[in-house]
């Protein structure tokens, strides 16, 4: 954006000298009536020492702002600015951006700039605390001159838009590359014999198979050790089911549980992928919000992102009854269903019971939730008075009647998934494949 002018201003210092100034006219014209005139040639003096101050700190002629235009919740990005003036006397800059609370806390942004050969230059670093389109709005700029009377001030619309999507960091990591390329779920679509759990056929036992799949039966038939070859189980179909009501919607060290939830579900779905299955996301809140036909083949896994990018935070509580009824009508067959959700007491947690019950007699559901350390932490404080023993009192409560959902999940039949945020992108990938061993989903 360029701007040849802007308005002149009186900065803080100017302000000040003023206010004290008031004072001390005051005195003058109690003992010295005569010499009234003083206090406003005072005034004049210093109008014209603000104009000349801010004269000297020069034009504006050019200010670019870069922003980029897509980036990923809870990842880093960095906003520079690149500033032209053509005065050569500045005290003192300032440069701040208005945008949207979820790009930077408080919808604030400011840009620490330095002078160098090519002019002004500065850069800042933000984080996107949410998933949507952030607007970096306006920018406000104000520099002043060498006495630090006076400035300029520039205020100029930028209307940048910023996509916040999905955090995909974990599909992108070596350690998860380097195991995709050694896992027996190889990249090529082929039937991989002698591993897996689907019977495919007999053959000769050699030294170094494994013992426990010696056919005896057949072996006795035979007068002969036959063993079992199998070959791995593919075309499984994954659902991952989100629930975006308002208890995921709090935030946990930073960013909203969904957004933690997203991230290593979209981790495992492409492990899935790779593997050979099919994968589809479901979120719901009060109702249905997203549901995505099945994606087969890892050269789609934008679609399943794009998807996820969708899932709109509610505040309102969730609809399990509706949603998990929903979801089973649309499973024409027996699928491993992933929801992630979360649950504060019994009485809350007992509709999403007894919905999840009704899955298990036909799929396969794996629950996700993250540990709350929070929780933890206050029931774990050291009673130092009786304020904190009451909260420690109530918290380690809480955590007694989480621990007895889990267990009543765990009764059920449903398999279960208990991390902190930050590992539970790899237990839900350990879960998913020894599900997956054990053959449980076809």
């Amino acid at each position: 954006m360029s701007l040849r002018s802007a308005p002149l201003v009186p900065t803080a210092r100017a302000a000040g000298l003023l206010a004290l100034a008031a004072p001390v006219a005051l005195v003058i014209g109690a003992t010295r009536p005569e010499a009234w005139v003083v206090a406003p040639l005072f005034g004049l003096a210093m109008l014209a020492l603000i104009i000349v101050d801010a004269l000297l700190a020069g034009r504006l002629g050019d200010l670019r702002i870069g922003v980029p235009g897509d980036v990923e919740v809870g990842a880093p990005f960095e906003v520079t600015a690149t500033l032209d003036l053509s005065g050569t006397r500045v005290s003192r800059l300032d440069l701040a951006l208005e945008c949207d609370p979820r790009l930077a806390p408080g919808g604030r942004a400011t840009l620490p700039l330095e002078r160098r050969e090519e002019g002004w230059r500065g850069a800042t670093t933000l984080q996107a605390a949410r998933r949507g389109t952030g607007t970096i709005s306006r920018t406000w700029l104000r520099w002043t001159g060498p006495l630090g009377l006076g400035a300029r001030q520039f205020r100029g619309e930028l209307g940048r838009d910023v996509r916040v999507w999905p955090n995909i960091a974990a599909v992108r990591s070596p350690a998860l590359q380097t195991f995709l390329k050694d896992a027996q779920y190889g990249l090529i679509a082929r039937r991989i014999r002698g591993e897996g759990t689907q019977f495919e056929s007999l053959a000769e036992y050699e030294p170094g198979m494994d013992r426990r799949r010696i056919d005896w039966k057949s072996s006795a038939r035979h007068v002969h050790l036959y063993a079992k070859e199998f070959e791995t189980e593919r075309n499984n179909q994954i659902v991952f089911a989100f629930d975006c009501g308002q208890t995921m919607c709090e935030p946990i060290q930073g960013m909203p549980r969904l957004d933690r939830a997203i991230s290593a579900a979209l981790a495992t779905a492409y492990v899935a992928l790779k593997g050979g299955d099919r994968v589809s996301l479901f979120g719901f809140a009060a109702r249905p919000q997203v549901a995505t036909p099945f994606v087969t083949a890892s050269r789609d896994f934008h679609r399943l992102q794009r998807a996820a990018a969708g899932l709109d935070y509610r505040s309102e509580e969730p609809n399990f009854t509706l949603a998990l009824a929903t979801l089973a009508s649309r499973l024409q067959r027996r699928s491993l269903i992933v929801v992630f959700s979360d649950f504060t007491d019994p009485t809350s947690a007992q509709l999403m019971i007894e919905s999840i019950g009704r899955l298990v007699s036909r799929h396969v559901v794996l629950f996700v939730t993250m540990a709350d350390d929070e929780l933890e932490a206050i029931a774990h404080a050291a009673p130092e008075d009786l304020e904190t023993l009451s909260m420690a009192v109530s918290a380690e409560t809480l955590l007694r009647q989480r621990a007895l959902v889990t267990k009543r999940l765990q009764q059920l039949g449903v398999d279960l998934v208990e991390a902190p945020y930050h590992a539970i992108g790899t237990r839900l990938i350990d879960a998913y494949l020894a599900i997956k061993r054990s053959g449980a989903i076809g």
